[in-house]
């Protein structure tokens, strides 16, 4: 990850409320929060004592090793799940433990995002008072998973609060068919291109994807594309990784990339998106 000196500035308002935002501002704020929460404390403080307007409350939430930031402010609870960091043994043994089991909601799980998610929950929603607040969840990579797994457990938190979104951004498969069945909460997932973890653990054994899906194609623009179209593009940006010497499957998978992506695709707005599709011949849906 990033050093705070070399993350892209934090465009979104942090403070502001985020429900009235439209969906492409909602998820460049959970997609910057997502990338700080790989910070640690005393570097987010840097990050936050140096952001030119009012910020939220933040507090590192560490149980065994599962990391979460929640982002507190006047409307709004943020709770930003840390993803997978290579240094950390615990995050390895998370990835890589892809056998099911039963979650505590309804269908079966994969078994490292969580024992995660039990080390860390109960942290999670003791913090969770029936206040009014809104509450969100995100995270990438490691972090999406265990959000969405969050997310699924409020129906089962004392407090009984029900999140607004999940926003995850190259998250794995999380659990099997009826798990992902009985989500019902709202979860846009974003997928940057050849981005590897959003292919596994396999579909093979039985693992499927939750939520909405929003495709960034390999010049890194929202796309809406069908199946066919995706593979094109797919090998479009596979190509071009070989053409410059990278593996585009591992690069794009950085927070950075989607922070970047979904920043621009803010900035150009719907209509420079749509001119944007006909000049390339993709259709909209």
């Amino acid at each position: 990850m990033s050093t705070p000196d070399e993350l892209p500035p934090v465009r979104s308002d942090l403070a502001a409320a985020v429900r009235p935002r439209d969906t492409l501002g909602r998820s460049l704020l959970f997609a910057e929060l997502a990338m700080l929460s790989y910070l640690g404390d005393d570097d987010l403080q840097t990050v936050l004592a140096a952001y030119d307007g009012e910020t939220p409350d933040a507090e590192l939430i560490d149980r065994d090793g599962a990391q979460a930031y929640l982002f507190v402010t006047e409307t709004d609870r943020v709770v930003a799940c840390r993803g997978t960091e290579p240094r950390e043994w615990n995050d390895i043994k998370a990835d890589a433990n892809a056998i099911h089991d039963l979650a505590e909601t309804v269908g079966r799980v994969h078994r490292g995002f969580k024992r995660e998610v039990d080390d860390l929950w109960p942290c999670i929603d003791e913090r969770l008072p029936d206040d009014g607040k809104d509450l969100w969840f995100t995270g990438h990579s490691l972090g999406g998973a265990m959000a969405t797994i969050c997310a699924s457990r409020c129906t089962l938190s004392s407090s009984q609060i029900s999140p607004v979104e999940v926003h995850t951004f190259g998250s794995p498969r999380v659990g099997t068919k009826r798990y992902v069945k009985s989500a019902d909460v709202r979860h846009l997932r974003w997928v940057n291109n050849n981005d590897i973890v959003t292919k596994a653990p396999p579909a093979l054994f039985g693992y499927r994807h939750t939520g909405t899906m929003r495709y960034l194609d390999a010049d890194g623009r929202l796309r809406s594309l069908d199946d066919d179209a995706r593979r094109r593009d797919q090998w479009e940006g596979f190509v071009r990784g070989l053409k410059k010497r990278s593996i585009d499957h591992f690069a794009d998978h950085a927070i950075v990339a989607y922070v970047e992506h979904i920043a621009r695709a803010v900035e150009e707005g719907p209509k420079a998106r749509r001119e944007g599709l006909i000049r390339r011949g993709f259709r909209t849906r």
